[in-house]
């Protein structure tokens, strides 16, 4: 597993003693606080735990925590898009989900179980290091921490029942289709997504490659999909619902 570069803990428990702290700074200027899951508390609270908070950056293809792993953090996506994915004895990979900006990952060691899953970066990522220790004594003094957990343990469940539902079911053409629509979601103001590998769409939708090939090159002559490079491609908004909608009038 290669290790994610991460802030040094030892200068941020500096910050309890006076020193500065740069998480201090990340911390005020993230542009995701608000949803993110101390987004409730005010700003004094906030300075109380910066230094326990470490910021993570994560290069595509780096592994944030593997299945197994003994869960002691959650983590807040701050940019980036990561998928969650598991393998079988045989070796066979399956990618359950993705999570993008304002998504809280691990959620599992609130519970102090293993991590469920590998979260891999599939582009450059930020996400921010909680201590489970710290979250822990923040919900007894907060409740609305509690409720927030709640609410973003059932985005969560909901995100894995709509995967099942809409992308590891039904015909190819219908999976892909919707498989870009979930991308949408994780793209930038000028549309252009992140574009999966054919075998990673494989792993998404339970294709072959030769069929995710198949169907990305008459998505592309249909005007849906524009590559820009390797793997970033944008997408046609108006075409894919276009589309979309001919795809389920014909089913």
């Amino acid at each position: 597993m290669v290790q994610p570069a991460f802030t040094d803990p030892q200068p941020l428990r500096n910050h309890a003693r006076g020193t500065y702290n740069p998480q201090t700074q990340v911390c005020a200027s993230c542009g995701v606080r608000q949803f993110a899951l101390f987004g409730a508390l005010d700003e004094a609270a906030l300075a109380q735990i910066h230094y326990r908070i470490a910021d993570i950056t994560l290069e595509p293809g780096q592994t944030l925590y593997a299945a197994q792993d003994s869960g002691n953090a959650v983590f807040t996506v701050r940019s980036g898009v990561l998928r969650l994915e598991r393998s079988s004895e045989a070796g066979e990979r399956r990618i359950l989900r993705l999570a993008g900006r304002t998504d809280l990952l691990g959620l599992e060691a609130i519970l102090h179980q293993t991590y469920a899953a590998d979260a891999v970066a599939c582009t450059e990522v930020h996400v921010c290091r909680i201590p489970r220790a710290l979250i822990d004594e923040l919900s007894a003094e907060h409740v609305e921490i509690t409720r927030d957990l709640m609410k973003r343990w059932q985005r969560a469940l909901d995100d894995a029942d709509e995967w099942l539902t809409e992308l590891a079911r039904g015909p190819a053409r219908h999976r892909m289709l919707r498989l870009l629509l979930k991308l949408s979601e994780f793209g930038d103001e000028n549309g252009c997504i992140w574009m999966p590998t054919r075998q990673e769409m494989g792993a998404m939708l339970d294709m072959t490659f030769e069929t995710a090939s198949r169907l990305v090159s008459a998505l592309r002559r249909e005007g849906v999909l524009h590559a820009v490079d390797a793997r970033q491609a944008r997408l046609d908004m108006d075409a894919l619902m276009r589309v979309l909608k001919e795809d389920s009038a014909s089913r």
